[in-house]
C-alpha cells in the first residue's frame, strides 16, 4: 500500500502537492463552517483567505520584480493558505483590524523571503516570522484555529502525504513524542496521561504545525540526525505547559527558535551557478556543468531553480544529485531526457553556456559511509547512476580502495551513462562494475554482460558475500522498491539498505 502511495507521490513535485493539500484542507474547512461546524461562516474564511492571496501574489511579485529574483509559483499560494489556516477569518464588528492585521501578515512574509536573507536564502519561516512581526507591532494574533477535533481527519491526510513525500516521518514523530512525554511530565500530577495526549493531538494545532510548517525544506537542517536535534529542540518549546516564569513561547516563537538552530547546522545561501558547458553522457542524458565550486559530499543532492514563463503543474523547482565528486573543479548534475519533457526541462535543455542556474538546499544522507571497511553495493536504474558517478569519482581521485561492485541496469548500451567513470574506477580502485540490459530486442549482437531486470539470482552471481554488504539503492521509484523486495526476500536487513530520495519530480 504504501508503495502504490509512494508511486502516486512521485508524480508531483513536493511545492505542489503541499498546494493541492492545504486547498483541500481549505476546502475542507469550508464545508464545516457551512455547517456551523466551526466558529465562524463560509464569507468570513472566503474573505480573509481571498485578502492574504491577494496581498501575497501581490507583494511576491513586487520584491521579486525590485529585486530582480526568480518567483517561486506555488510559494505564495502556500504562504497565504498557511496564514489563512492560524488566522481567525475577519469577524463581524472587528472587520477594519482584522482585515489589517490579514494584509500587513500577508507583506511581511512575503517580504521576510526577500530581505529576512543570508546569500538568498530566506532564515525564518515566513508565516511564523510574519505572525510574530504582527503580534509585537499590531497586537494581532494568531488563533491556530485549525487545531480542532474537526479539521483533524483532513490535516492528518494531508499531512501523511506531505510527509510522506518530502521523508521526513522521523523527524515528525521525534518532534510529537518529545511534545507528548514533555506535557505528561509537566501535567502528571494534575492532569491524566490520556487527558494529556487527548489535549496535545486533537485540541492543539500540533499535527498541522509539525506536518505543514515543521517539514519546510529550506529552514530545516540537511542531514537525518541533525533533524532528529532540531526536532527535539522545537518539541521541547512547542510544549503548552512549558513556561520560564510569565514567559512561554507560542507555536510561531517556536519554529522561529528552531529555524535559528537549524541555520548554524545548514549550509548557508543560495548560489547562482553560471552555466559553463553541457556534455552528452548518454543517450539522453545531458551534464550541466557550471562555473563554481561548492563543498558537499559525494552522493548529495541540491533543489535546482529554473524560472520559466508558464510552468506546467510540476512547476519550476527540481531537487537533482551533483554528479560531481567535490575533487572535481566545476559541479555537474546529470539529467535525463525523455519524448515529452517538462516545461522545466524544456527550459534547462535550452540552456547555453552563460545561462544561470539557481541553487539552494545542499542536503542528503545518501553519502558513503564513514568506515572504509564496510562492503558496499551500488545499485543504479538509468539516471540513478549519478550519485555513484560522484562517489566513485572521489574515491578515484582520493585513491580510496573499498570493496564496492556497482550492479547498474539501463534499458540499452546507448543509455549507459557516465562509462568512463565506471571502467577508471574498476581499473584504478578495483571496483566490481556489472551492467545488465533490460531492453533484450534492442541488444548489440556482442554483448557479453548481462541482461533482464535485476534479480535475486543475479545478486548472488555478481556478488556471493551480498549479506555482508551495505545496498545503496537509486533510480525510478518502481525499480527501488521491486530492488528493496528482491534484498528482503534474500535476508537483507532493512539496516544494510539505504535509497535514494528526492522530495520532487527529476
Amino acid at each position: 500500500m504504501l508503495n502504490l502511495i509512494d508511486s502516486r507521490l512521485s508524480k508531483v513535485t513536493m511545492y505542489r502537492l503541499i498546494l493541492y493539500c492545504l486547498t483541500a484542507m481549505w476546502v475542507a474547512a469550508l464545508v464545516l463552517s457551512i455547517f456551523k461546524l466551526l466558529p465562524f461562516g463560509p464569507l468570513a474564511l472566503i474573505v480573509s483567505s481571498l485578502v492574504l492571496v491577494a496581498t501575497s501574489l501581490a507583494f511576491n511579485q513586487i520584491f521579486a520584480a525590485v529585486l530582480k529574483v526568480q518567483v517561486n509559483i506555488e510559494s505564495d499560494y502556500i504562504t497565504a493558505l498557511i496564514l489563512a489556516f492560524i488566522i481567525s477569518p475577519v469577524q463581524t464588528g472587528g472587520i477594519t483590524s482584522n482585515f489589517g492585521f490579514l494584509f500587513w501578515a500577508g507583506a511581511i512574509a512575503m517580504a521576510s523571503k526577500y530581505i529576512i536573507t543570508f546569500r538568498n536564502k530566506h532564515i525564518f519561516n515566513p508565516v511564523a516570522f510574519a505572525v510574530v512581526i504582527t503580534s509585537l507591532t499590531i497586537s494581532g494574533y494568531a488563533s491556530w484555529w485549525v487545531g480542532t477535533l474537526w479539521m483533524l481527519p483532513f490535516v492528518l491526510l494531508g499531512g501523511f502525504m506531505i510527509v510522506r513525500k518530502v521523508q521526513r516521518t522521523i523527524p515528525v514523530l521525534v518532534l510529537i513524542a518529545t511534545t507528548i512525554l514533555m506535557s505528561i511530565i509537566l501535567t502528571f500530577s494534575d492532569v491524566s496521561v490520556w487527558s494529556t495526549i487527548y489535549n496535545a493531538l486533537i485540541t492543539s494545532p500540533l499535527i498541522f504545525f509539525t506536518a505543514i510548517m515543521f517539514t519546510e525544506p529550506l529552514t530545516m537542517p540537511p542531514t537525518r540526525n541533525k533533524q532528529i536535534i532540531y526536532a527535539v529542540l522545537v518539541g521541547l518549546l512547542f510544549t503548552p505547559q512549558l513556561h520560564f516564569g510569565n514567559f512561554a513561547f507560542t507555536p510561531e516563537l517556536t519554529l522561529l527558535a528552531g529555524n535559528i538552530f537549524s541555520f548554524f547546522l545548514s549550509p548557508k545561501g543560495r548560489a547562482m551557478l553560471t552555466v559553463k558547458e553541457i556534455k552528452e553522457a548518454g543517450a539522453g542524458i545531458y551534464d550541466f556543468i557550471p562555473d563554481k565550486k561548492f563543498d558537499y559530499r559525494p552522493g548529495q543532492f541540491m533543489e535546482w531553480n529554473l524560472g520559466h514563463e508558464s510552468p506546467d503543474n510540476r512547476g519550476n523547482r527540481r531537487y537533482l544529485t551533483l554528479a560531481s565528486s567535490p575533487t572535481e573543479d566545476t559541479v555537474r548534475i546529470g539529467v535525463r531526457f525523455y519524448e515529452k519533457p517538462s516545461t522545466f526541462k524544456n527550459k534547462l535543455i535550452s540552456m547555453k553556456p552563460g545561462d544561470i542556474l539557481s541553487a539552494s538546499q545542499l542536503a542528503g544522507d545518501f553519502v558513503l559511509p564513514e568506515n572504509p571497511d564496510k562492503k558496499l553495493v551500488f545499485v543504479a536504474g538509468g539516471i540513478g547512476v549519478t550519485p555513484f558517478r560522484s562517489m566513485l569519482k572521489y574515491l578515484v581521485d582520493k585513491n580510496e580502495k573499498r570493496s564496492v561492485t556497482v550492479l547498474y541496469s539501463c534499458p540499452t548500451k546507448e543509455e549507459v551513462a557516465y562509462k568512463d567513470v565506471l571502467d577508471e574506477a574498476a581499473q584504478k580502485i578495483g571496483v566490481n562494475v556489472v551492467i545488465t540490459l533490460t531492453k533484450q530486442d534492442s541488444l548489440p549482437p556482442d554483448w557479453q554482460g548481462c541482461t533482464g531486470y535485476i534479480t535475486s539470482d543475479m545478486i548472488s552471481k555478481a556478488i556471493p558475500d551480498f549479506k555482508e554488504r551495505i545496498f545503496y539503492i537509486s533510480g525510478p521509484h518502481s525499480m527501488v522498491c521491486g530492488t528493496e523486495n528482491v534484498l528482503r526476500s534474500m535476508g537483507i536487513s532493512s539496516f544494510q539498505i539505504k535509497t535514494d530520495f528526492f522530495p520532487g519530480l527529476t
